[in-house]
């Protein structure tokens, strides 16, 4: 059997390198094409710790690709100025690792007594052990007898990334092919039989991947598949992206800050800052973008060129079609908000690999996979879309759209829903079954982070009085209530 890989880069690559990995005893054979004329985004980008397990299951060691991709440890997200009405600056969101089984029942606890309207801490950094490394700027790596899992990602040059991993598949035995593609020839039954190459070449094989980036040459050019936009959801479209220069002490974390019309991600590697301010373009223009983040870089002055991106946010109608997959940009993409990009490659080539294989390298399974891999997608959207449900910027325009947005999905209703109401969130996403997308402590990292309580109430324990009174209880209820019939318009909370 023969599987052929349309595209490069790290989604490519990923691709070629587990199915090499995962198929070494099996009669298949790997081809990756790829034209030598177009580059990667090649952008200092994130990982959670998805790719950690990525690099065990390959068993190529940190020492091995860290230095050649320039990459740094990360064990944290913060987010700096989303919510400046509630009084918060900036908030984490660690990755969450075994030691936090320990310590995030008291976190859980006092968000909850919080949702009752007491003061108390509910700061997610200072109760999970990433968020005070972050804090403490120290790495995750411990000694051999340390008897508890850490959980962390990286921070790397994706271009690097792409390349170290193109040199490790061909070890593997992977066969690198440079080509043109003008088109492909179909079989009767819709599959695709051929690539054909600009040389004249017809590239033939039995399943093809694509992973051609936001052109999707396979999937929706040739093969016709819809693709389905989030922009109802998610309004941003366009990043603009610069380098500075890195601090002699480097961060072990990822910083997001709010700017004007989007954010702006700030991204440590071992040789520079990598920046990029990510906005919608119904609300500033890219000239605008540019002079913005220069601005809050403080680097207006700076020769460097900025380079701007145009990003189609959302995924396909159908992610396997007919003998073809799509991965990567080619199959879908939310905004690098929680550094999800390739933790989805990974999954879902994962998902394949288990998919394909338990259905005897046929289709059987094939619907089956449609649905994990769509309910993925729209699962972490859900949670990128909260992060501005529920912003209490009032500075432009952009914010207070965001906030107003009425198009939320039935889960992320019911998950705020059940937050307002002060009732349980782990029970509420054990319900929905949707654990293993963004789980209990994220969640309550962001809802803390934002400062999404009720007002403090009047009357404190150890005053004597009940420590919720019935004015409270009204409003809670109110606002409870208010939020579906409005759709959610969170700003009054």
């Amino acid at each position: 059997m023969r599987i052929c890989i349309v595209g490069g880069g790290t989604a490519g690559w990923m691709a070629a390198n587990l199915f090499a990995h995962h198929w070494t005893d099996k009669p298949i054979e790997i081809v990756l094409v790829e034209s030598p004329e177009v580059g990667i985004v090649g952008v200092g980008e994130g990982s959670t710790p998805t790719l950690k397990r990525f690099f065990e299951m390959l068993g190529i060691a940190e020492s091995d690709w860290m230095s050649r991709c320039n990459a740094t440890y990360k064990v944290n997200i913060k987010f700096a100025g989303w919510s400046p009405q509630s009084g918060i600056d900036d908030y984490s969101h660690p990755f969450i690792s075994q030691l936090d089984t320990f310590s995030q029942g008291a976190f859980f606890m006092n968000c909850r007594t919080r949702r009752l309207g007491l003061a108390t801490h509910t700061s997610p950094a200072d109760f999970l052990l990433n968020g005070v490394l972050a804090q403490q700027n120290k790495g995750p790596i411990t000694p051999d007898h340390f008897p508890f899992r850490m959980e962390y990602g990286y921070h790397f040059d994706s271009y690097l990334l792409g390349d170290f991993l193109k040199e490790h598949g061909k070890k593997l035995g992977v066969i690198h092919k440079q080509a043109f593609i003008s088109g492909i020839e179909k079989q009767l039954n819709g599959d695709i039989k051929h690539l054909l190459c600009t040389d004249g070449e017809r590239i033939s094989a039995e399943l093809f991947i694509d992973c051609s980036g936001f052109s999707s040459l396979l999937m929706q050019q040739q093969l016709g598949v819809k693709f389905k936009s989030y922009h109802n959801n998610l309004f941003n479209d366009a990043a603009v992206v610069m380098p500075s220069t890195i601090s002699s002490a480097i961060p072990v974390e990822t910083t997001a800050t709010a700017l004007s019309n989007g954010w702006c991600w700030k991204i440590p590697l071992t040789n520079r800052f990598g920046n990029g301010y990510v906005y919608s373009s119904d609300f500033i223009n890219s000239e605008q973008a540019e002079t913005e983040l220069r601005q809050h870089l403080n680097m207006m002055e700076n020769e460097h060129n900025c380079r701007h991106l145009k990003m189609k946010v959302g995924c396909l109608e159908t992610h396997w079609q007919n003998n073809c997959v799509g991965l990567g940009l080619a199959q879908g993409f939310i905004e690098p908000l929680e550094a999800t990009a390739l933790h989805l490659v990974q999954i879902c080539i994962e998902m394949f690999i288990d998919d394909f294989s338990a259905g005897n390298f046929t289709q059987q399974f094939q619907a089956q996979y449609n649905q994990k891999v769509t309910e993925r997608f729209e699962r972490v959207r859900d949670y990128i879309v909260a992060h501005y449900k529920i912003n209490t910027r009032n500075d432009s325009e952009y914010w207070r759209a965001n906030r107003n947005n009425p198009h939320l999905s039935e889960s992320l209703i019911q998950l705020l829903e059940v937050w307002y109401r002060r009732e349980d969130l782990e029970q509420e996403i054990k319900r929905q079954n949707i654990e293993s997308h963004f789980g209990t402590v994220s969640w309550h990292c962001l809802l803390a982070g934002y400062g999404a309580f009720p007002p403090i109430a009047d009357k404190q324990p150890g005053t004597g009085d009940l420590y919720v009174d019935q004015k409270i209880k009204s409003f809670l209820h109110g606002c409870s209530l208010n939020f579906r019939a409005h759709q959610h318009n969170l700003e009054r909370l």
